[in-house]
């Protein structure tokens, strides 16, 4: 039993040698946004931001402040989606910019809340961009007129950054940043940003694309039962023959909170069966994987086997380490957060199964206060 386990922990160290030599680097942080300072107070008349907004009371004013730091001629729609707060009159009162305020119709059949949201507004933009901004992203002075001179200099139809989330409790310090790590492995950027590549890639928070492709691929409608709804969006751009770039910023954040562990524990499992296309299969493969990748390495080097194989072992888990480092050093924090990775991977392998028994209990996903079966 010993000797078999032995073998499968090898196994593990080969996998972390194999994603260290990999050709698109999933591991680097090489793909980034930074703004650009000749260009902090551009004009921003051909571009629209479109916010879905549902109870964000407690976000909204900081997310609009920051539009106002923005470029010249900014629109913005936002679209009230049924809250039951003061979130719309926030908006108003603190936007100096071009704002118009969408009432959302009750929930459509088939949709979810925030692709409907985003269908309703839709309907008002009038400019050749438009981006879509989740309700609690602080934008750094300058960063949406450096991310609109990036789409307009490559010809991109699509550009998505991955906002900076809020890393200030223990857990969001020790999950947040696995959390981007987890998700570049799932999805290499270098790999969706490649028009050769059929892996397409976008994070929903902050997307800016050109509104002629988004008509052309048939708008919100084609993506609207779609619980990954940004990922979604960026294959069928690519699909049509759009050009698109995912990359990391630290010039956006999300200021919404995630003090303890249960408000990241409801995010992850919210989609993560999903991720996983509703196989079982799937689900055990993964936590196959995560076992033996981060968990079986660390604990076969405390046993009682030949010397040549713990030299291998450490080999992966230094590989392993070196891995999640360029992360760790991205995000500005410290290597020791390294040492923690196979606690995280348990963490989130039991977020992934609370996912899945959720699914077979009739909720395919939960958010804003709305079950979608």
């Amino acid at each position: 039993m010993l000797l078999d386990l032995t073998y499968v922990a090898c196994l593990g160290s080969l996998i972390w040698m194999i994603i260290l030599l990999l050709p698109w680097q999933p591991w680097r942080t090489t793909e980034r946004l930074e703004i650009q300072d000749k260009i902090l107070d551009g004009d921003l008349s051909e571009l629209t931001v479109l916010i879905p907004a549902r109870n964000e009371a407690d976000c909204i004013a900081k997310t609009m402040l920051s539009l106002n730091q923005q470029g010249r001629n900014l629109n913005i729609i936002l679209i009230d989606d049924g809250s039951t707060d003061n979130t719309a009159a926030i908006a108003k009162d603190t936007s100096q910019q071009n704002l118009i305020v969408v009432s959302g119709k009750p929930l459509a059949d088939g949709w979810t809340g925030k692709l409907w949201a985003m269908q309703q507004g839709s309907q008002y933009v009038k400019t050749r961009y438009v981006l879509l901004l989740d309700a609690d992203i602080d934008l750094k002075p300058g960063f949406i007129c450096s991310l609109f001179a990036k789409v307009k200099h490559k010809n991109y139809d699509l550009a998505s950054v991955m906002v900076q989330l809020r890393m200030q409790s223990f857990w969001e310090k020790l999950l947040i940043p696995a959390f981007v790590y987890f998700f570049k492995l799932l999805y290499p950027f270098k790999l969706g940003n490649s028009p050769r590549s059929r892996i397409a890639v976008a994070a929903g928070g902050c997307i800016l694309l050109k509104t002629a492709k988004l008509h052309e691929i048939g708008g919100f409608e084609t993506l609207k039962s779609a619980l990954i709804d940004d990922c979604t969006l960026a294959k069928l751009i690519k699909r049509a023959g759009g050009r698109t770039w995912m990359g990391l910023t630290r010039d956006a954040t999300s200021h919404r909170a995630y003090a303890t562990l249960q408000p990241i524990w409801d995010m992850v499992a919210r989609t993560a069966f999903t991720q996983l296309y509703y196989s079982w299969s799937l689900l055990i493969l993964c936590t196959a994987l995560m076992l033996i990748m981060f968990c079986l390495p660390p604990v076969m080097l405390f046993m009682p086997i030949n010397i040549d194989i713990k030299i291998w072992l450490v080999g992966g888990i230094g590989c392993m380490l070196f891995c999640y480092s360029p992360m760790l050093h991205y995000y500005r924090r410290h290597l020791i957060w390294n040492l923690f990775l196979p606690v995280i991977a348990i963490l989130y392998l039991s977020m992934t199964w609370t996912s899945a028994l959720r699914y077979v209990r009739g909720q395919r996903s939960l958010w804003k206060g709305r079950i979608y079966s």
